[in-house]
């Protein structure tokens, strides 16, 4: 563990500096993975499971009892749902606008520090190629030095070869950190469209009656 990390250390160093804002982008990924993969995890409802409990309740008129229901489950969906069932006797235009609000205000703070990974995943390359010029111009700036050529030479190059080989490490994982997150934002997205969809359709003003 202790080879490993004086490894990693003397590699690290042998980057230049272009290395220390690719360690903050690193940093910076894993900070942001955590934080979403928490988020994310808390949003998901079992919606499947929450309609079919909701759809006698609600064709019943038995507001309370669907309030509860929603209440005791977790998740962006159920959050929705029970602000819809909140405000379910406006009229079904009013009560479809506040639906389309309140879940752009949810995907909003789904989409929260996402394109933090995104901006990363253009940057850590970019970074990784600005050390590769600097480490190479370091390379041929000694061909006017007469002496110690091949070491000074080589030292450019391994500098420039180790933060090229980072940038792309931190680039890569941030790209499959932002696609997971994107495909689970899709996901979700699709539970809050499929939940106002259900509440409009459902209650009792679908059968020409509204809601009392």
């Amino acid at each position: 563990m202790i080879d490993l990390l004086t490894s990693s250390i003397t590699l690290f160093s042998k980057g230049g500096l272009v290395m220390y804002p690719l360690l903050a982008c690193s940093i910076l990924v894993i900070a942001v993975t955590i934080e979403r993969y928490s988020c994310y995890r808390h949003s998901h409802t079992n919606l499947e499971a929450l309609l079919a409990l909701l759809e006698p309740q609600v064709k019943n008129r038995d507001w309370h009892n669907a309030m509860n229901t929603c209440r005791s489950s977790q998740g962006i969906a159920a959050e929705l749902l029970l602000k819809g069932l909140a405000a379910i006797s406006e009229q079904r235009p009013r009560l479809e606008q506040r639906l389309e609000g309140w879940a752009a205000i949810a995907v909003g703070k789904l989409r929260h520090r996402l394109s933090y990974l995104d901006t990363i995943v253009t940057l850590a390359p970019l970074l990784g190629l600005l050390g590769t010029v600097t480490g190479m111009i370091q390379a041929f700036s000694v061909l006017n030095i007469k002496s110690g050529q091949p070491l000074a030479i080589t030292g450019g190059v391994g500098e420039a070869l180790v933060a090229t080989a980072a940038g792309l490490c931190v680039a890569i994982v941030a790209l499959a950190s932002y696609s997971h997150f994107t495909h689970h934002l899709d996901l979700l997205i699709s539970d809050l469209e499929e939940a106002a969809n259900f509440l409009l359709t459902t209650a009792p003003w679908s059968d020409g009656h509204e809601p009392e």
